[in-house]
């Protein structure tokens, strides 16, 4: 089977003339990608996007008939620019809080100038936020299953200034400040309301771990397949991970009743909506079936 590789964008290495081995009933998109490889070994196939002349974006496992696409036809190559795994990202990702609140917790007489005592309040709040990058370092080795194995190389300092800064730095330096130390009447807290926050985050961390794992078993290791989630939590809502997340940061915000901790959780929320958005119109889109009564991130509002 013959076919062209054209580039949109002007370049000496396209267009390209490929011929395979088989037919469009047999050929799918993973072999374009390691053959325009076996030609251009810079281009590794997570670096490619191919797709038609009307910009629809090949599916990696769909055959070229699948697809509608003939001998002799012309797809179009992107260039993505060098790519870092996921797991890769996600571990750099969440070490930054996990490296940035001991500092400020265990040295605040060289961050803040100043001997204090911690109050309970902070104390409690450091080991919330550790556990809570603890558990998602482990989740990111032993339990995410990633349908896109790679991102731009670039995006990696973008991602990590949201933890590395928002909830690394400024969540840090604000609560753990001598302004909420022990004896200062902001720290001032009573168990019903220090104890009654633990047990929130503490039931929106393992409901968030219950829909990471059953987002899991609906992937087979080493494939990119897409189902409908059922079960906890994905009866009412197409991603409440990201809903027991926002539960979850929210009960350390009354627990802090910092500025910072709210700054993070509506930046992180924000974009958390805009992810569950684009998901919901995905399921919608690819499954006729697919529940209409779910909303996107906030059961029967959006």
């Amino acid at each position: 089977m013959k076919l062209t590789i054209a580039a949109r964008s002007k370049s000496s290495r396209f267009p390209l003339e490929l011929e395979l081995e088989g037919t469009s009933k047999t050929i799918t998109t993973n072999d374009i990608n390691r053959a325009i490889e076996k030609k251009f070994p810079v281009y590794y196939p997570d670096r490619q996007r191919l797709t038609t002349e009307d910009k629809k974006v090949l599916s990696l496992d769909k055959t070229l008939e699948e697809q509608g696409i003939d001998d002799n036809s012309t797809i179009y190559f992107k260039d993505l620019g060098p790519q870092i795994g996921w797991t890769t990202v996600f571990m750099i990702e969440y070490a930054g809080p996990l490296f940035i609140h001991p500092l400020f917790y265990y040295l605040p007489k060289i961050i803040y100038r100043s001997e204090f005592t911690h109050s309970t309040m902070q104390t409690v709040t450091f080991w919330l936020v550790m556990l809570h990058f603890l558990k998602r370092e482990l989740e990111t080795v032993f339990v995410h299953r990633f349908s896109h194995g790679t991102m731009p190389f670039m995006n990696i300092f973008k991602n990590s200034g949201h933890y590395w800064i928002l909830s690394g730095f400024n969540l840090a330096y604000w609560v753990y400040g001598p302004w909420f130390a022990m004896g200062r009447a902001a720290s001032a807290r009573n168990d019903v309301w220090i104890w009654g926050c633990v047990a929130v985050w503490a039931w929106a961390e393992l409901s968030n771990l219950s829909n990471h794992i059953t987002l899991r078993n609906l992937r087979p290791p080493g494939t990119r397949v897409r189902a409908i989630p059922y079960g906890y939590g994905f009866d009412l809502v197409s991603c409440p991970n990201y809903l027991f997340e926002f539960i979850g940061w929210t009960a350390v915000c009354f627990l802090t009743t910092s500025w910072s901790a709210w700054l993070f959780n509506i930046v992180a929320t924000g974009q958390m909506y805009l992810w569950a958005v684009k998901k919901h119109k995905n399921y919608k889109k690819d499954f006729s079936n697919y529940p209409r009564n779910r909303k996107a991130m906030f059961p029967f509002i959006a």
